[in-house]
């Protein structure tokens, strides 16, 4: 097993990688897909299949990434979606991805951004398009995807004092751009962001009636500004919300249910699904 670990690619090798990508003469996200795809299938297939080590892997190839960015400068929104989708797609070459593996890659990513200082709420909304995007070609499913990645983001930024709100609308506008870059339901990567968003919140002990509506508000604000009808990706995720919410108690739902089927944003979201 040490022996399995020394295979595993170095940060210094992953953020030198990264580093030609970004500023090489081709394009950043292409490159930086094909770089980090390559780098997580072959440390996979080092230390094994398991869901820990895949998460630990992308997540120190996605930290490395960010501090590439932060060495030398370039665009860190092309950067990360790039890793992102080059992890994802890399991690399914060797094994099924799976909802926890994602969370504990963006948990992972999430600490590695605040420790180099980048703007977490710009590699939130990356993060989420990239998984998304990845999602074209492999088993791992959109609301897997972007459910996944919605915990993680909420969940891992527990003892950071970021602002889940913030955080909550970046989730949003990422896998709306996603969506709509692979010609996807955004109506169903709102339901799922918001669940996940919801149940994140639920972990680390946040205000979940507070980031239900902040969710709708996201998926609104992200609808308008890529052409999608609001008043849809506003019912979605509040039915989103108000179904992971159901999951902790029913007062909760009803809570959640009462502040999100209002208008908001200008917009009357409108819930057809009981509260069970």
């Amino acid at each position: 097993m040490a022996r399995a670990h020394q295979e595993l690619p170095s940060k210094p090798d992953i953020k030198s990688a990264v580093s030609q990508a970004i500023i090489g003469p081709g394009d950043t996200v292409d490159d930086t897909i094909s770089v980090t795809k390559e780098a997580t299938a072959k440390a996979l297939q080092s230390v094994g299949k398991g869901g820990k080590a895949t998460a630990k892997v992308g997540a120190d190839i996605l930290t490395g990434a960010i501090e590439a960015v932060d060495d030398i400068g370039g665009q860190l929104g092309k950067a990360v979606r790039g890793t992102t989708i080059g992890i994802v797609q890399g991690a399914a070459e060797v094994a099924p991805v799976t909802v926890p593996t994602v969370v504990g890659i963006v948990r992972g990513a999430i600490s590695g951004t605040s420790s180099v200082g980048k703007d977490i709420d710009a590699v939130a909304t990356e993060i989420t398009y990239g998984a998304v995007v990845a999602t074209k070609g492999i088993a791992l499913t959109l609301e897997d995807a972007t459910f996944g990645v919605a915990f993680g983001l909420v969940s891992g930024i527990g003892n950071l004092g970021t602002d889940i709100g913030l955080i909550a609308k970046s989730a949003m506008r990422g896998s709306a751009a996603g969506a709509k870059e692979i010609g996807a339901d955004v109506t169903v990567v709102a339901n799922s962001t918001a669940r996940g968003l919801v149940k994140g919140t639920y972990e680390i002990g946040g205000d979940i009636t507070k980031v239900a509506v902040i969710a709708v508000e996201g998926a609104i604000e992200a609808a308008k500004s890529i052409g999608v009808k609001a008043e849809d990706a506003g019912s979605a995720a509040a039915s989103g919300a108000i179904e992971a919410a159901g999951e902790t108690s029913r007062a909760t739902a009803e809570a959640v249910a009462k502040a999100v089927t209002t208008t908001i944003k200008g917009v009357r979201c409108v819930i057809k699904e009981p509260i069970e």
